[in-house]
């Protein structure tokens, strides 16, 4: 097996995952004097706070995609590889691929988290969650599939069980996936189709908490679920689905079970963490969470192993007001930009203070000019709600490119109503399972 890196050199600095934390670690080390190798299996940064609006038709993969080696083109210390990491060696300092070994001085783990079914994860295949670009895909698929199959249903039970969409999660996804599937329904396709009429739609939201979005202030919960009810959405809150099967959803209310037939559920309820949580914990010795996530120090290393660390969702990060940081890009970003300058004092024989979350605050969409923004002090709703989103988001998007494409897509949108990239692919596979359905 080849053997990466010269350890001769320059400090090694390795950093596994190029998402939000991964990506912010190698850039704020862009000209530091270090040598960076940035891992991913993907040949892309994905911005996934974006992915619902690939899985409803308003923007393509590509629009909130940038290629790794485009961003670190003018970085000359940092080598991107496209591989999966299988194992570490902390011993040896070697992170481990299928055909090379990588050496590194410090390591950064940054491989996030993926959907949790709580156990049920036979559900994944009916219910798929929204987390890489092929998860977006599949649910638009599925999405505009089923306006497709309920205009060629004759039987009108079949029929409103295709124009029945399930969303299981009441967080930032599960209200925004319903919201734009509602003006999809109410609006957008209301004049495409013949035989069904789209606003005969009904877009179910199950909740298990008492509101949708908890972690934003309650007033704009409240805000958000009239919003969203306003559109059309039917809002469950304090509702635990108990079983999906054979396009049932059977989901248990105020100790009450009810069913409900669909054919497209979409699932926006857990995560857990990568599995290069359980490596790290076998290898090291480190704690990890109920969700796989693993316990890392004031300054993000790992016990015992200062000269590893692990940002973003991977990790859980409980030192500053005795629970976890939530799942968030700025958590991942403002993470990957401490362990960087971290390293740079290190490397001068100097530290920094403990990292610290600066909240800069929680934001939803729920439609076109509805959105709610909490920042602590300053609360928005609305339609000036929704151009802070707006702006916020073309902000955090990494190339300059990509920017100008989804402002214009945006802005085109807003115009016309109409979301030009309402593709259904992998159309076999559609055909052959509403086959299957409807016999």
């Amino acid at each position: 097996m080849e053997v990466s890196g010269d350890k001769n050199a320059l400090h090694q600095v390795v950093i596994v995952g190029g998402g939000f934390g991964g990506l912010y670690t190698a850039k704020t080390l862009g000209k530091a004097n270090v040598s960076i190798t940035l891992i991913d299996k993907r040949n892309f940064h994905l911005f996934q706070p974006l992915l619902y609006q690939v899985a409803t038709g308003t923007l393509s993969p590509g629009d909130i995609s940038s290629p790794l080696r485009a961003v670190f083109s003018k970085s000359k210390n940092t080598q991107v590889l496209l591989g999966e990491v299988k194992d570490i060696n902390p011993k040896a300092q070697q992170v481990i691929l299928d055909d090379k070994v990588v050496p590194y001085d410090t390591l950064i783990v940054a491989t996030g988290a993926n959907h949790s079914y709580f156990g049920k994860d036979h559900w994944k295949d009916v219910a798929p969650g929204l987390k890489t670009v092929e998860d977006a895909i599949e649910m638009r698929r599925r999405i505009f599939g089923a306006f497709e199959a309920a205009e060629s249903e004759n039987d009108p039970e079949k029929r409103r069980a295709w124009l029945t969409f399930v969303i299981v999660g009441g967080g930032p996804t599960g209200v925004e996936l319903a919201g734009a599937i509602a003006e999809l329904a109410y609006k957008t396709l209301k004049e495409d189709f013949r035989s069904i009429n789209t606003s005969e739609t009904k877009i179910l939201l199950l909740q298990g908490g008492d509101r949708i979005l908890p972690h934003i202030a309650p007033e704009l919960s409240e805000v958000a679920a009239a919003s969203l009810q306003k559109l059309g959405v039917v809002i469950q809150t304090k509702t635990r689905v108990t079983n999906i099967e054979d396009d049932i959803v059977t989901f248990k209310k105020d100790g009450e079970v009810k069913e409900i037939p669909s054919k497209t559920i979409l699932w926006a309820a857990g995560v857990k963490a990568s599995p290069m949580g359980q490596v790290l914990a076998e290898r090291t010795g480190v704690e990890c969470d109920h969700a796989g996530r693993v316990i890392v120090e004031p300054d993000l290393s790992i016990r015992d192993y200062k000269n590893i660390f692990v940002v973003g969702d991977l990790g859980n990060f409980s030192h500053q007001n005795g629970k976890p940081l939530p799942g968030v890009a700025p958590v991942a970003t403002q993470q990957g930009e401490y362990v960087a300058k971290l390293i740079k004092r290190r490397l001068k024989g100097q530290t920094l203070p403990q990292f610290h979350y600066n909240d800069v605050g929680s934001l939803a969409m729920i439609g076109q000019n509805l959105a709610v923004v909490d920042l602590g002090l300053i609360k928005l709703q609305g339609f000036v709600a929704w151009v802070f989103w707006l702006l916020i988001h073309i902000y955090f998007l990494i190339e300059f490119d990509t920017k100008l494409l989804v402002v214009f897509q945006w802005a085109w949108n807003y115009i016309t109503r109409n979301r030009r990239s309402r593709l259904i692919t992998g159309r076999e596979a559609f055909v052959e399972a509403k086959t299957v359905n409807v016999q």
